[in-house]
């Protein structure tokens, strides 16, 4: 018997959320735990800062650029590599993923694609190399119609009115005490709810296989991402009256305004409401008519959500130990991308190049029986690095069309750099980021937008009329490919002073920025945006 993964990741967690990590409100005891006895990785970063791409850069261990997933939208294709499949062809993985997946379009009512049409036809598997799938979204049904398997099992166990405490996803409805948009008070009992569902299953998995058995399992939750409406009987654990506003809010409309006229237009033009973010969040979220208040409420669901999934984790690793796997089992626990969650007076995500979205919890805790000891790393790490970390796990070659390395196990690795980029989905956008950490800066290119080049999209907008036909909505922010970012982090940890422009900084800018450029892949695999999301 070899050593066995369980690899549970978040959707759209912060890296303060885990009290290792410094966060202060929710209790994240059981991820704590692991990293006190694992490695805790001070700079990880993703390589995109949405769903879909981040996602299939965990899967292939690959840059946005080469999987050709380079924004929300764009569906993995089906012979894309995949670890799963790698540990389960090459090792004898016994291989399995429960929970969100988002390797290809939700946007999808007519069930175009496995992960949408699987749960009504009654499959769980095989998908990507898993052998066993059983797949959850954020919301359980849109309408009456049930989504993924969590969805059904919801409606066919308690009916369809069980579906109807959760807040409409992207549709910035307001709720809860406050009115903040995507949030209600949401009557679904605890054990119903999909946090406690993901757990669930992962668990009856667990027990299907036999004590030998080698395995690779993805516990994947849909929290704390968006809509923030948790089971009503768990808002006891923290109220939002007794929370300040996060530190990375200025304080003040003034101040907010003083810090975002630092940054390139689309900043300060989504806080006017000139610009509108249709890429990261509802097209009519509009920060000014959420109150202090609201994000302070927003806030206080998501350490809820924190919470439950930190518990949900507890009770799946005591069946490991139950099981006696505990000791040849290798932990590792991250997220796709961050939320702004009140940083700049802003929530949801988008092109937005700070460390609220592209900063990852990543902790791994290795098999005891490997005898690694407790570490903290600071050299940057990406999430194209954890596909070759499960390889070496495995005991199998990394193979060449991963991009990534294994994960450093102490501080002394000698990694320098981490990379992110941004690709717009949809045509009447078109704007483009690069992004690098390196020696404590962070630097932003802005690259030319192509605002109105069709990229696919327009196709689904002409035959379904959405947004009015055409390419679609338009933004009001146009960069010419001189504009940009630059941060000290360690100085300006919630990035407020752009340097960009700073003329004592601009040897450093040239230097990042041809860093930048020299590392990311010469090719570029473009492929068509299918849906909006």
């Amino acid at each position: 018997m070899g050593r066995n993964i369980l690899f549970i990741t978040t959707d759209q967690q912060r890296y303060d959320a885990l009290g290792c990590n410094g966060g202060a409100i929710a209790r994240t005891p059981v991820v704590d735990d692991l990293a006190a006895h694992g490695v805790r990785y001070e700079r990880a970063y993703n390589q995109n800062t949405v769903c879909m791409p981040a996602r299939s850069t965990m899967l292939t261990g690959q840059y946005v650029r080469t999987h050709g997933v380079v924004a929300n939208g764009v569906a993995l294709p089906d012979d894309a590599p995949s670890v799963a499949a790698y540990l389960h062809d090459v090792a004898g993985y016994r291989t399995a993923l429960l929970g969100k997946a988002h390797f290809e379009p939700g946007f999808d009512l007519a069930l175009q694609w496995p992960e949408n049409f699987m749960a009504k036809r009654g499959l769980t598997g095989p998908y990507r190399g898993f052998e066993h799938a059983e797949l959850a979204m954020h919301v359980p049904a849109v309408g009456k119609s049930p989504l993924q398997h969590y969805g059904r099992w919801l409606v066919d166990t308690h009916g369809i009115d069980a579906t109807k405490g959760f807040s409409p996803l992207l549709a910035a409805e307001p709720g809860g005490d406050t009115n903040a948009p995507e949030t209600r008070i949401n009557p679904i009992p605890r054990d119903w709810y999909h946090t406690d569902w993901v757990a669930d299953r992962t668990l009856a998995y667990l027990d299907s296989l036999p004590d030998d058995a080698d395995w690779f399992v993805w516990m994947s939750f849909p929290d704390p991402h968006h809509p923030w409406d948790p089971p009503a009987s768990e808002l006891h654990r923290c109220n939002w009256r007794d929370l300040d506003l996060p530190p990375g809010h200025p304080g003040s409309p003034d101040a907010i305004e003083r810090v975002l006229a630092q940054k390139p237009a689309h900043w300060r033009a989504l806080w006017d409401g000139t610009w509108v973010n249709v890429e990261g969040g509802s097209a009519s979220y509009r920060p000014q008519k959420v109150s202090d208040d609201s994000l302070r409420e927003i806030n206080a669901m998501t350490h809820i959500m924190n919470e439950l999934i930190d518990e949900a984790c507890g009770r799946v690793l005591a069946r490991v130990a139950q099981r006696g796997w505990s000791d040849d089992t290798d932990v590792v626990f991250t997220t796709d991308h961050g939320e702004l969650q009140g940083d700049y007076g802003l929530i949801f995500k988008g092109p937005f190049h700070v460390d609220s979205l592209m900063r990852l919890p990543m902790v791994w805790r290795p098999a005891p029986s490997a005898r690694v000891a407790p570490a903290v790393v600071t050299e940057p790490v990406g999430q194209l690095d954890l596909a070759p970390t499960f390889c070496e796990i495995a005991g199998v070659p990394v193979p060449d069309w991963m991009q990534g390395a294994a994960l450093p196990t102490a501080p002394g690795s000698g990694r320098e750099r981490v990379l992110c980029e941004w690709d717009s989905q949809f045509p009447g956008y078109g704007m483009h980021l690069r992004s690098i950490y390196r020696d404590g800066w962070l630097c932003t290119v802005y690259e030319r937008s192509t605002v109105g080049e069709p990229n696919g999209l327009e196709d689904f907008f002409a035959s379904t009329g959405l947004f009015g036909g055409g390419i679609g909505p338009v933004s009001s922010i146009e960069y010419d490919g001189t504009e940009g970012e630059l941060y000290d982090v360690a100085s300006d940890p919630h990035q407020f002073a752009n340097r960009w422009e700073d003329p004592g900084c601009a040897s450093l800018r040239r230097d990042l920025v041809a860093d930048l450029y020299d590392s990311l892949p010469k090719d570029r695999t473009v492929l068509k945006v299918d849906r909006p999301a």
